[in-house]
């Protein structure tokens, strides 16, 4: 109860920051782009760890703390006109968009792919690229609002967490 209290008051208080690290127990995802995982840190400890692929070059893919503020299951891809759900949208079956850049969350991404062979490979315009699978398992596990911290770290998932403290 304390916790959705000041959740609540944080998340409307003027006083508190855009930007700000996540709480502690808050979920919070990590994505390293050195080893092209993702991390989903929640309850004050590494949940998971999943394989993905970022930017085809270094800056493709930006770093900093961002946050999640539009999901969407069987997303629309705009630019080649592919309705959600079918077999040749590159952006799978779900869409996490966070706000990379000043973006509004539909630029930058973490998606599934029609493109199973490409995870783990740095290939993508800039989003982060997951198997349909894995992305549907934790697209409700991530609520809007939800810090991504996106870097390239030599650091523990662990060590990265409790850096942003988002573990005690």
């Amino acid at each position: 109860m304390l916790k959705l209290a000041l959740s609540i008051f944080l998340t409307i208080s003027p006083i508190w920051p855009l930007g700000q690290n996540p709480l502690p127990g808050d979920p919070f995802i990590i994505i390293n782009k050195k080893s092209n995982q993702l991390s989903i840190i929640d309850e004050n400890r590494v949940q998971t760890t999943i394989s993905v692929s970022t930017g085809k070059k270094e800056n493709l893919t930006p770093e900093g703390l961002f946050t999640i503020t539009v999901k969407a299951a069987n997303p629309y891809y705009r630019k080649k006109n592919i309705v959600g759900g079918h077999d040749e949208n590159p952006l799978g079956t779900r869409w996490i968009g966070f706000d990379a850049n000043n973006t509004d969350g539909r630029i930058y991404g973490i998606h599934g792919t029609n493109n199973p062979g490409s995870i783990g490979n740095y290939v993508s315009n800039g989003c982060v690229r997951m198997h349909n699978e894995a992305v549907e398992s934790i697209y409700e596990l991530i609520p809007l609002g939800t810090k991504v911290l996106i870097t390239k770290s030599d650091k523990s998932f662990k060590e990265l967490a409790r850096d942003y403290g988002a573990i005690h």
